[in-house]
């Protein structure tokens, strides 16, 4: 009983940080169709604005859910305004940019910080379940990743920002004729997905070794979560995360992580191969 509790607390959690890691290309390639390859590297900025803010003082708490995502979303701004924005539309050159922009940010950050791994320890200690011992952390991520996905469908659905936003992105030329700027529209959406990217760094910096190139062990799963997930950008995101997440954690639960990363990829071509748009492509036509 204790094991089938861990083992359950476990899949939670890497339920949860696959869709906390995916939320911010979602926001980006959901509702933008940009094919953003920087976005593991900001989520490598993220952690190291984590960081920079610890070591200057500031609380964790503050560092990750207030320093990191700003900073980040920050960043957005100005890459969306000086580069992305001359390429909406031209998927290919979209990918070349933000693939350039990967490698511009990765050369950054380790000229200024260097190529070794950084970190900060996870806060609360750890529980116990009879034998077994967790990080205090895991809950923390849970939690986050549940209340994220409320936030996402309440913005999208309850508010006025959300609104705009959905109708911007299907009908540009609508949106403008009623008064509507689809570039700032699209200035702020991009920024909004970095900040997630952000704030997902800021998450991992307790619990993985933050370098310059830790983007690159994560940009994969979020891809793969979010086009296995199809064209609805919430639903598809928690179904695949679900699915991504839960066969990920048992497939290494029963033998190594090695073996639960190739599961997951597994996973994922076999569900492409038989629901070619997605889970939300075929299950969910018209959610959210």
């Amino acid at each position: 009983m204790e094991l089938a509790l861990v083992i359950v607390i476990q899949v939670l959690y890497a339920v949860a940080t696959l869709f906390i890691i995916s939320a911010g290309l979602a926001v980006i390639f959901g509702m933008m169709k940009v094919i953003n390859l920087a976005h593991g590297e900001f989520m490598m900025l993220g952690a190291y604005a984590t960081i920079g803010a610890i070591r200057l003082g500031l609380n964790l708490w503050v560092a990750m859910f207030v320093v990191a995502p700003i900073a980040v979303g920050l960043v957005g701004v100005v890459l969306e305004r000086l580069v992305i924005r001359r390429l909406y539309g031209r998927m290919v050159d979209t990918m070349l940019a933000t693939w350039g922009l990967s490698l511009l940010l990765i050369g950054i950050v380790t000229s200024i910080a260097g190529d070794t791994t950084a970190g900060v320890s996870a806060p609360l200690g750890s529980f116990s379940i009879g034998a077994y011992s967790l990080s205090g952390y895991i809950p923390v991520v849970i939690a986050v990743a549940i209340a994220l996905a409320l936030a996402i469908r309440w913005v999208l659905m309850r508010t006025q920002l959300g609104l705009i936003a959905r109708g911007t992105m299907q009908n540009p030329d609508m949106a403008n004729a009623l008064g509507v700027s689809p570039s700032l529209v699209y200035s702020v959406t991009f920024a909004v997905g970095a900040a997630l990217s952000g704030l997902a760094g800021g998450l991992l910096a307790p619990i993985t070794g933050v370098v310059p190139t830790m983007g690159a062990a994560f940009v994969a799963k979020a891809f793969i979560t979010v086009i296995g997930g199809g064209p609805a950008i919430l639903a598809g995101l928690v179904g695949a995360s679900a699915l991504f997440g839960a066969i990920n954690q048992l497939a290494t639960f029963a033998t190594t992580p090695v073996i639960g990363e190739v599961a997951l990829l597994a996973a994922a071509i076999v569900m492409l191969r038989l629901l070619p748009q997605g889970i939300t492509g075929r299950f969910f036509k018209g959610s959210l």
